[in-house]
């Protein structure tokens, strides 16, 4: 077992989003909005194609944010993130980006642990619901961590759900 890689960085988003690319010449990312899950909505990520559609509280503005590559499920932070969920993803490369929504920075992010193959990731968010009554900011309001590590295709779920936002985006209306 190796150590798990983290980033760390101040992510820009606009209209609440960032995308997670799998790195194939073919990646282009989601072109909109992707839908839930339809049976196991987690609302704040939707994957389609090996690609992820991460939603934020703040509408536009930087949000303090994490990445975490690990070899093996890293566990869940219950006690620093009021809303956790998982789902799985296919990667063709073995490698992911995140990308800021609208052509912004790219951040890269550290090789999967297993090549290409199914991973399994979990989103954690604090303070979703304060960054969307603010809407706009530079200053970092909400915060996220997400880890990605080996894991065959599973159900999506949610690990905890505290705020509102997460609510609002489960809902299948």
């Amino acid at each position: 077992m190796t150590a798990p890689q983290t980033v760390s960085f101040g992510l820009g988003v606009h209209y609440s989003r960032a995308y997670l690319i799998d790195d194939t010449d073919e990646a282009m990312g989601p072109d909109g909005m992707l839908d839930d899950h339809p049976t196991h909505p987690v609302g704040i990520i939707r994957v389609e194609h090996g690609d992820a559609f991460l939603i934020t509280g703040l509408h536009t503005g930087t949000v303090g944010f994490s990445v975490t590559v690990a070899d093996h499920d890293p566990g869940a932070d219950t006690d620093a993130y009021e809303d956790i969920v998982e789902i799985s993803i296919e990667s063709e490369a073995g490698r992911f980006e995140l990308h800021e929504w609208g052509g912004g920075d790219v951040h890269e992010l550290p090789e999967l642990a297993a090549g290409p193959g199914w991973y399994r990731l979990r989103y954690h968010a604090q303070g979703m619901d304060q960054a969307a009554e603010v809407d706009t900011s530079r200053e970092i309001i909400d915060r996220y961590l997400l880890q990605i590590w080996p894991q065959a295709e599973s159900e999506p779920r949610v690990v905890k759900s505290a705020s509102g936002q997460l609510a609002y985006w489960r809902d299948p209306r």
